[in-house]
């Protein structure tokens, strides 16, 4: 089922940028694992690599028609998919008060 996943992610990654030329194309499947290499000449490119266990690191990145460059690194595994780039948006830290209701309540569990 991920196979076929990442050959449809590749092929729209392709299908987007219909004017650039592929200058990479890696697609290696191992007994251990695999790994998978896509770059454009229009700057797009995408690289991955698992494990036997569904452990999947990778990044994608592209320029915008404004022309920032867009990166995007994750994980995936046991934990979920984890994304990380600057252009990310971060929650606000939580309020000193609802810190100190939770150490409360942490330390004066519920009677049931």
């Amino acid at each position: 089922m991920f196979k076929i996943l990442l050959v449809c992610a590749l092929a729209a990654l392709v299908a987007a940028n219909e004017n650039a030329e592929v200058k990479e194309l890696v697609n290696e499947v191992n007994p251990d694992g695999f790994k998978t290499v896509v770059s454009l000449s229009d700057g797009s490119a995408s690289q991955a690599s698992g494990d036997v266990h569904g452990n999947i690191d990778g990044v994608f990145e592209w320029v915008s028609p404004e022309g920032v460059h867009v990166r995007v690194a994750y994980k995936a595994d046991e934990n979920g998919y984890q994304p990380s780039s600057d252009l990310l948006p971060v929650a606000p830290p939580i309020p000193e008060a609802i810190l100190k209701s939770l150490a409360w309540i942490e330390a004066h569990p519920s009677k049931e």
